[in-house]
């Protein structure tokens, strides 16, 4: 299995990093070709908008819309906005997942927290999922084909709004994984990247 990170811009090196902790074969993606020897792409958290001026610069758009088709994308922040269908403003989108995000949802850098999250897909569904939310986005509609992972609990800012999500095997998440110390959603993303092997094993890379 190969990961690869798309590191146009924003924080890709901490996703590299927590997945060569784990272990797993990843590598920093730029262009089209890198695309091919890959099993899982990450979007990491950045600002959405130049990440797709990048993408667009670089002739991505379309390539990653293939490599979704039949291998597994996770968005973090403004990778999850630049995986949504929708961003409120023009800016370019890859429009695979039947979300709309509503950016900036907390306000600027100084307003950004911490929160624990009770997320039952994870691993040890009782632990609570310590996330961390930077000048944050939220997912502010799903489609009918999109399961709800997380939401803000009662007693936080914005309670109830959607901050995970799913299409398949699509993911996106509001907060920052990649800057804790648990592994849970990356071995989460990893269970999809294998679920899809195993059920079409012609997808695996020789």
């Amino acid at each position: 299995m190969k990961i690869g990170v798309l590191a146009l811009q924003g924080d890709f090196a901490e996703h590299i990093a927590i997945l060569h902790h784990m272990e797993v074969d990843t590598g920093e993606v730029r262009l089209p070709s890198q695309l091919d020897e890959l099993d899982g792409l990450i979007i990491p958290g950045g600002e959405s908008t130049t990440i797709g001026k990048l993408a667009t610069t670089f002739d991505m758009i379309e390539p990653l819309r293939q490599f979704s088709h039949n291998r597994p994308i996770w968005g973090t922040c403004a990778g999850a906005i630049f995986l949504s269908c929708g961003a409120k403003r023009q800016q370019p989108l890859l429009n695979l997942m039947d979300i709309t995000i509503e950016r900036n949802a907390f306000g600027r850098q100084v307003n950004s927290f911490e929160i624990d999250l009770i997320i039952p897909a994870l691993e040890d569904p009782e632990l609570p999922f310590r996330a961390l939310f930077i000048r944050a986005p939220l997912i502010e509609r799903v489609g009918e084909d999109v399961e709800v992972l997380a939401r803000l609990p009662e007693d936080s800012q914005r309670a109830g709004r959607v901050v995970a999500a799913q299409q398949g095997h699509l993911l996106a998440t509001s907060f920052h994984p990649e800057l804790t110390d648990d592994k849970r959603f990356h071995r989460y993303f990893l269970s999809l990247v294998k679920g899809l092997e195993d059920h079409d094993p012609s997808l695996r890379l020789a």
